[in-house]
């Protein structure tokens, strides 16, 4: 998953958990969204897996389709 600014497309840098643009000095969240009905995820961590739960009907999501949305804290 590519960690792109949603305001300036420069890279973001991880800051604990937030992400941060050396760019445009932006701050934000990420947000991951289920690819298949653009409601937020439940994220379900476990023994060091991440994975991703859909609670609107569509289940479990693999990383690879998870939508990430970039938003202010």
């Amino acid at each position: 998953m590519d960690d792109i600014c949603p305001v300036c497309q420069h890279e973001l840098q991880r800051q604990g958990e937030d992400f941060y643009c050396s760019s445009c000095q932006g701050r934000f969240k990420r947000e991951v969204l289920c690819p298949d009905c653009g409601k937020p995820l439940d994220v379900l961590i476990a023994c060091g897996a991440v994975d991703y739960f859909c609670p609107h009907g569509d289940g479990l999501i693999s990383k690879k389709r998870v939508v990430p949305r970039y938003i202010t804290p």
